[in-house]
C-alpha cells in the first residue's frame, strides 16, 4: 500500500511539474497575442473555449457530478477569476518584474494560511522551502521594489491564489477532478465575459487562432484539469512551491526557443527554486494540509507530505 501511495504521489508531482512547464511556455505566446486582443476578451474566450472542449470530451463525468461539485467548482472559479482580474489591473500600475515577484507570494501565503486553519505551526522543512522559493523568485524577477497601489492589488491577488490552492486541496477528489475543472473553467469564462461585454467582445484574428487554441485548450483546460487532479493527492504547501517552477520554465523556454539572454540572477533564482522543491518533496517533509478531520502528527505540527490525503479516492475521475 505504501509503494502504491508513493507512486501516486510521484505521478501527481510529475503532472504538476508538467503543468508549470506548459504555463511557462505561455509567456511569449500571450505577450504577442495580447498586443492585438484586450485582456478581458482574451481571458473570457480562453476559459469558455477550454470549458466547452474539455466538457465535451467527457460530458457524462460532468453531468453526474452533482450540485455539490458544481457549487464548489463555481466558488473556486470565482476565487481564481478575482485573483486574475486583480493581477491584471495591478499590472497596469507596476513593473512586470515586480508583479511577477509579488504574485508569487502565494508560495508564502499558502503554508501560512494552511497552518492558521489547522491551528498548528509550519514544519521546519516547509518554512525552509518557502523561504528558498521566495528568494528564488526575487532573484529572478526583482529589479527594484516600491509598495504602491499596483503592488497592493497584486499582493491581494496572490492571497486569493493561495486561498484557491488550499480550497482546491480541501475539496478536490480524484473521482470528481474532471467535473470540478470544467465548472471552474466555465465560471471563470462567464465572469470574464461579464467584464469584457462592457465594451464588446473582440475575437482573435484568423492568424492568432492556433496560438489562442493552445492557450485555451492546453494551457487552460488540460493544465487546470491536471492541477485539480494532482491536488487530490498532494499537500497544499508542496503544490504552491512546485508551481513556482513556472518562471523557471519560462526562462528555459525563452533561452532555448526564443534566444533570450541568460544571466546570473536567473541561474541563482532557478537553483534556489529547485532546491526548495527538493526540500519540500523529501520524504517526511512537512506539507500543511487543510482537509478538515485528519490524523495529527506526533510532533504537533501541520500534517506532513508522508501522510495520505484524507479525501483521496482512486477512480475514473
Amino acid at each position: 500500500m505504501s509503494a502504491r501511495r508513493d507512486a501516486r504521489l510521484a505521478l501527481a508531482a510529475g503532472v504538476l511539474v508538467a503543468v508549470t512547464a506548459v504555463w511557462g511556455s505561455t509567456f511569449p505566446v500571450s505577450k504577442d497575442l495580447l498586443t492585438r486582443l484586450p485582456v478581458p476578451d482574451f481571458l473570457a474566450l480562453r476559459f469558455l473555449t477550454a470549458a466547452l472542449v474539455v466538457g465535451l470530451v467527457r460530458p457524462a463525468a460532468v453531468l453526474r457530478a452533482g450540485w455539490r461539485v458544481a457549487g464548489v467548482g463555481a466558488g473556486l472559479g470565482l476565487a481564481y477569476f478575482s485573483g486574475q482580474y486583480l493581477q491584471f489591473v495591478g499590472l497596469q500600475h507596476t513593473a512586470p518584474t515586480v508583479s511577477a515577484f509579488v504574485v508569487s507570494m502565494y508560495v508564502v501565503f499558502t503554508p501560512l494560511l494552511a497552518c492558521v486553519f489547522a491551528r498548528k505551526p509550519p514544519s521546519v522543512r516547509v518554512s525552509a522551502a518557502t523561504l528558498l522559493a521566495t528568494g528564488g523568485v526575487a532573484a529572478m524577477s526583482l529589479r527594484g521594489f516600491s509598495l504602491g497601489w499596483g503592488e497592493m492589488l497584486t499582493l491581494f491577488a496572490a492571497l486569493l491564489y493561495a486561498v484557491h490552492i488550499l480550497a482546491l486541496g480541501r475539496w478536490s477528489q480524484a473521482r470528481t477532478a474532471y467535473a470540478l475543472a470544467v465548472v471552474q473553467l466555465g465560471t471563470m469564462g462567464l465572469a470574464f465575459l461579464a467584464v469584457a461585454s462592457v465594451d464588446g467582445v473582440q475575437p482573435p484574428a484568423t492568424r492568432d487562432v492556433p496560438a489562442f487554441l493552445y492557450l485555451a485548450i492546453v494551457a487552460g483546460g488540460i493544465a487546470l484539469l491536471g492541477q485539480t487532479w494532482a491536488q487530490a493527492h498532494l499537500p497544499a504547501s508542496t503544490v504552491s512551491i512546485t508551481m513556482v517552477l513556472e518562471p523557471v520554465w519560462a526562462a528555459v523556454i525563452g533561452l532555448s526557443v526564443f534566444g533570450e539572454r541568460l544571466d546570473a540572477r536567473i541561474v541563482l533564482g532557478g537553483m534556489l527554486i529547485l532546491t526548495a522543491l527538493v526540500v519540500t518533496n523529501a520524504r517526511g517533509s512537512g506539507g500543511a494540509r487543510w482537509r478538515g478531520r485528519r490524523r495529527r502528527p506526533a510532533d504537533g505540527r501541520c500534517a506532513t507530505a508522508a501522510d495520505p490525503p484524507a479525501n483521496t479516492q482512486i477512480g475514473a475521475g
